[in-house]
């Protein structure tokens, strides 16, 4: 049965969850061969494992060539540009040949990687297969024309010599540095260039008496310095290369402006404190959780920021629902998560999502629709008490990403008191908003309003 055109369904399992995606089979993730070289055969190429994936990284491999491979069963562990996952072959037969070995960083998406045959008998004859085999494009070997004239340098070379006669004299060149071996031990130690010295000993050498008051250049201690730093190379990730360009996209493209907002949380927190003193251990409400839901009923009440640009449909997309993007730091970069329908879910439903969320968004064991989309984003770095206030990158297609600094103290104007002040705890919440979608009077009507949800969050609970 061919394999091409038909209509498969391969099956991601994340973690524990499986996730399921079909998709038509075609000659760019399977293709069937007949050679007389090789017995009939189907090189497995590098699937996309999420809808954004260009290139994926190879961890290990679970079967070896010779296994037998049954439909559903994991082949490999595959790094894609945010999550590691289960690629799961969905077809009968025996692993030939491994193309691509554990560890196999950068691989485009529909490189051959694998090769599997339907008879065992047929596995011995692919040890000495290769990737050129495959299909697969080696690289560009010179010209005839480059190779001739390489070849022909030699020869020409060879000829030269031959016909001009051997000379026994020695031309020194002119810029030629003649040092004893002290002066040249003296000037290593001093960092002392020999270079415009002029030497007193016989021919110009330079000796040692020629250093006596010749001093090291300020910068020389600072070389030696230099080469006796230690350092370590760190490889980049795919899913750092992926937060980088999509960020510098972001600050190439995005025309972004900022509005910044001294936000008071004393209510906040009491709502905080009486909730989770009467939650009876069923939830454990945070601050970020109850501004997620905030952010939410704002984005309702000015939608304008609730949009993507999409300038590929000509079009400008405002949300009705409101997915919240949440900013999660995890060992290999930051990934975001999405709180989807926020706006209509409780409290004890955000914390208890973005809490699953966050685990395994730091164990690398979301799925792609849990981490790409979102309409707006949050990305707080409140917990760190040293950060007053901060701006964010926007994550694009999105045009609104609010940066939470952390809860402090402030003397506020007060009527009932008799110094004439109380003290209040207040945030600065700091919009970036995407000037293409929204108006700088819009994005202060935006902060205007979550002032108004946060000071009050009792319109939370409506």
């Amino acid at each position: 049965m061919s394999l091409i055109g038909s209509t498969r369904t391969m099956a991601l399992r994340i973690g524990s969850i499986p996730v399921t995606k079909r998709f038509m089979i075609s000659s760019y993730q399977l293709a069937r061969f007949y050679s007389s070289k090789f017995p009939n055969h189907v090189v497995i190429n590098m699937p996309a494992l999420s809808p954004t994936m260009t290139q994926g990284n190879i961890i290990t491999w679970h079967k070896k060539a010779g296994d037998q491979l049954e439909p559903g069963e994991s082949i490999a562990e595959i790094e894609t540009d945010k999550a590691s996952m289960d690629f799961e072959f969905q077809e009968d037969g025996y692993l030939a040949k491994i193309l691509m070995g554990d560890g196999s960083q950068d691989i485009p998406v529909g490189k051959p990687i694998a090769v599997y045959v339907e008879d065992a008998d047929s596995v011995a004859a692919f040890e000495a297969f290769t990737a050129a085999d495959a299909g697969d494009a080696p690289a560009p070997a010179a010209s005839k024309g480059e190779a001739k004239t390489e070849e022909a340098a030699p020869s020409s070379e060879s000829t030269s010599k031959a016909d001009k006669p051997v000379s026994t004299s020695v031309r020194t060149p002119t810029d030629r540095i003649i040092a004893s071996p002290l002066a040249k031990t003296i000037a290593l130690e001093k960092g002392i260039s020999l270079k415009g010295i002029q030497g007193s000993g016989p021919n110009g050498r330079i000796v040692a008496k020629d250093l006596e008051n010749v001093e090291a250049p300020a910068a020389a201690s600072a070389t030696a310095t230099a080469a006796t730093s230690t350092y370590e190379d760190i490889p980049i990730t795919g899913m750092r290369k992926t937060i980088a360009s999509r960020l510098l996209q972001s600050t190439q493209d995005i025309p972004s402006y900022f509005v910044s907002s001294t936000i008071s949380v004393t209510k906040l927190l009491k709502l905080r404190s009486s909730l989770n003193a009467t939650a009876n251990d069923r939830y454990r409400l945070s601050v970020n959780d109850l501004l997620i839901k905030a952010i939410a009923v704002a984005a309702l009440k000015v939608p304008q920021v609730n949009s993507a640009w999409l300038p590929g449909e000509g079009i400008i997309r405002q949300y009705s629902n409101v997915d919240v993007s949440v900013a999660v730091a995890t060992p290999t970069g930051l990934i975001t998560p999405i709180v989807k329908h926020a706006h209509s879910k409780g409290l004890s439903s955000i914390s208890t999502e973005v809490k699953d969320l966050g685990k395994r968004a730091k164990a690398g064991k979301l799925s792609p629709e849990e981490y790409q989309g979102g309409t707006i984003c949050i990305s707080n770095l409140g917990m760190n008490h040293a950060v007053n206030n901060f701006t964010s990158i926007i994550n694009p297609p999105q045009s609104t990403i609010l940066a939470i600094g952390t809860v402090d103290k402030k003397a506020v104007p007060s009527d009932v008191n008799e110094q004439g002040f109380v003290f209040e705890d207040v945030i600065t919440i700091t919009g970036t908003f995407d000037h293409r979608v929204t108006d700088g009077a819009l994005g202060g009507e935006f902060m205007k309003e979550l002032k108004q949800v946060i000071e009050n969050p009792l319109e939370m609970l409506l």
